[in-house]
């Protein structure tokens, strides 16, 4: 990103809040230090009215906080935000059912002759999930879960979360700490730590019944469960070296929770690393599949014998 460039985002960036630091500019912009404190005393010597605030956990604040220009979209920004609106159908999205609203208020950014683009690419382009007879139809799975707005709208508010759920067997309490909220295999999942029995659980919203927020008195704080959840960390048991085809096939499908590590600037070859549960046979025979789906383009590091294992019984089934 060019510093001209650069320096224009964070003026939006911290526009638009009413107190920042310099250690979060860093971390937003990927910048070191010395670069973040030049940009802001530039950014101070257009203009901007920034007040320094002195202290151990002291930063910046924008005194008005409406100094700059109403934002305007490029074309290429446009087609961007429109590109993204399509490619956002059947995938579950919470906030999405005024679809048609949007896409009017969209279109309504720029003008008439412009909107003839937007309205080719609605018509050229399709993504998965989309059905190429009728394009605009919206499949009864695109609706997501009565609940997941729900949790969101609580969530924006609070981590901390007392829920009930129901599975096949009994109607279940209990509060947690929501560390993150998902979505794989169309199914959204809550990546959570139960604060009554102290370990990390994976929650599908669809169980969800019931969510509130859990009393400030009886929590445990983040750092302590932070800490908790570090003990709880499986050691990685699969480690696989990937190459251009099999990175393309990973980017496909990948049922295990983690990501690669690419090892050159042009991502063609990668490193990944994750746990295994060995213990569990539907698990086993799951990533005993995905190794076979990855292809030929891999070097296999490290890998428990129970899936090499596997992975020759299946080849026999193969090639007897």
């Amino acid at each position: 990103m060019k510093k001209v460039e650069r320096i224009n985002i964070i003026m939006r960036y911290i526009n638009n809040r009413a107190h920042f630091t310099i250690s979060e500019i860093m971390q937003e912009f990927n910048i070191s230090r010395s670069t973040a404190i030049r940009d802001i005393r530039e950014i101070e010597a257009m203009g901007m009215p920034l007040v320094a605030e002195v202290g151990r956990d002291g930063g910046y604040s924008v005194m008005n906080n409406s100094v700059l220009p109403a934002v305007r979209f490029t074309d290429n920004e446009i087609k961007a935000l429109f590109i993204a609106f399509m490619a956002t159908r059947n995938q579950q999205l919470p906030y999405l059912k005024s679809r048609q609203s949007l896409a009017e208020k969209l279109l309504g950014l720029i003008s008439e002759n412009r909107q003839d683009d937007l309205i080719l690419l609605n018509q050229i382009l399709l993504f998965e999930g989309t059905n190429p007879n009728n394009p605009n139809l919206l499949d009864l799975s695109d609706l997501p879960h009565p609940m997941l707005e729900k949790l969101i709208q609580i969530l924006l508010l609070d981590s901390y979360l007392f829920i009930t759920i129901k599975d096949e067997k009994e109607i279940k309490s209990y509060p947690i700490y929501l560390v993150h909220l998902y979505h794989e295999k169309g199914i959204w999942l809550i990546e959570c730590f139960d604060l009554k029995d102290e370990e990390r659980r994976i929650i599908p919203v669809d169980n969800l019944t019931g969510v509130k927020p859990f009393p400030k008195k009886k929590r445990l704080s983040w750092k302590k469960i932070l800490e908790k959840l570090r003990k709880q960390e499986e050691v990685n048991n699969l480690v696989l070296e990937l190459g251009p085809k099999a990175i393309v096939q990973f980017k496909k499908y990948h049922p295990l929770k983690a990501s690669i590590s690419y090892t050159n600037p042009y991502q063609t070859t990668a490193i990944l690393k994750a746990f295994i549960d060995v213990n569990n046979p539907e698990e086993l025979t799951e990533i005993t599949n995905w190794l076979l789906f990855l292809g030929g383009d891999i070097k296999v590091k490290e890998v428990p014998e129970n899936v090499l294992q596997c992975i020759k019984e299946r080849s026999r089934i193969y090639f007897p």
